[in-house]
């Protein structure tokens, strides 16, 4: 049943969400925070600041007026990246409709307040006690834009507290080549989508040094196994670690060579400088203001993340990326732990 859908967002994923909605019989409007760009996709019909090279249907609808946003919205999509998510939100929040349902593709967790993309958005609208309680969801999972814009085959899952809206997501998106899992926890889903990027950042960093498969294949098992002990604590079912939001999500970000966050750790395993780095990549690198949270987190929770720790160190106190890696190989020895 085709319904009217608001896209929050104007990049990359939220252009291949638009492209897979319109695909499947709905109508869909983005929303832009900045009137330059909406005004050059419309007159392009093309995203060539974040996805080139793909036709946008006209029967996309834009706009960067707040008023209209969310006319006769029955879904909302938030395609904003984490750190920028509650000014956005809290711009928008007086034209939100009540009730309308809210699903997020962010990956990250917000520096201020530790909190998780779906919890951002309940933060803001939770001012207004004069609108109904609304289902709140995330989508997560091995989701490559510019694979997704080619129709290439990809799986992900709708994880919320609310079975129905769930459910209700996987009808909305699922295609023939693109398949959706419900889930029913939403700490565990968005957690893994956060902490991924970091170790992203890691195996990008030993690109960057050419240290090879052996230890990109030991740092995904290993970073897998510090993110699962993080959502353990925090009240995560392990099980969700280990499926498509977790490891299936992980081992994307890690080896895909179009990944912001992979390449942001090639490029300082080069030697380029951090702010270098974010300069030659276009878009968002979610994971170098999502590491400093994870550490943050980390710490609150009593949990040994030592990948963490190191990329945080490589960020933010400048440790040479082979110093990293030569302080991780000296650890102690100790029996393996998985999760």
């Amino acid at each position: 049943m085709s319904q009217h859908i608001t896209i929050i967002g104007d990049g990359s994923m939220a252009t291949v969400c638009a492209l897979l909605l319109d695909g499947n019989g709905h109508k869909v409007t983005v929303w832009g925070a900045f009137g330059e760009h909406i005004a050059e996709l419309i007159t392009t019909r093309q995203n060539k600041k974040y996805l080139p090279g793909y036709p946008i249907p006209e029967s996309i609808r834009y706009t960067a007026e707040d008023g209209s946003a969310f006319k006769d919205a029955e879904l909302i999509l938030s395609a904003v990246p984490t750190q920028y998510m509650r000014s956005v939100w809290q711009r928008l929040a007086s034209q939100v409709p009540a009730g309308v349902p809210i699903a997020s593709v962010a990956k990250g967790i917000e520096n201020e307040t530790m909190l998780r993309p779906t919890q951002i958005v309940a933060d803001v609208l939770h001012d207004h006690p004069d609108r109904k309680p609304r289902p709140l969801a995330a989508i997560s999972g091995p989701s490559v834009a510019d694979e997704l814009a080619r129709c290439l085959p990809a799986t992900v899952c709708a994880a919320s507290d609310d079975d129905a809206f769930a459910r209700h997501l996987q009808e909305t998106f699922t295609t023939s080549w693109f398949r959706v899992y419900t889930n029913s926890d939403l700490l565990g889903v968005e957690l893994a989508g956060a902490t991924k990027n970091v170790i992203a950042l890691a195996a990008g960093i030993l690109d960057g040094l050419q240290a090879g498969n052996n230890a990109k294949s030991a740092l995904l098992s290993r970073g897998l196994a510090e993110i699962a002990r993080l959502g353990a604590a925090m009240g995560a079912k392990s099980e969700t670690f280990f499926g498509i939001a977790g490891v299936g999500d992980l081992a994307t970000t890690c080896f895909s060579p179009t990944g912001r966050n992979r390449t942001c750790g090639e490029l300082l395993g080069k030697g380029i400088k951090l702010e270098d780095c974010l300069k030659q990549i276009h878009g968002v690198v979610e994971g170098v203001p999502t590491t400093k949270s994870v550490v943050a987190l980390a710490k609150k929770y009593k949990v040994e993340m030592p990948i963490t720790a190191a990329v945080h160190k490589v960020l933010f106190e400048r440790l040479d990326p082979i110093e990293a890696i030569s302080q991780l190989m000296s650890r102690e020895p100790k029996p393996e732990r998985i999760g």
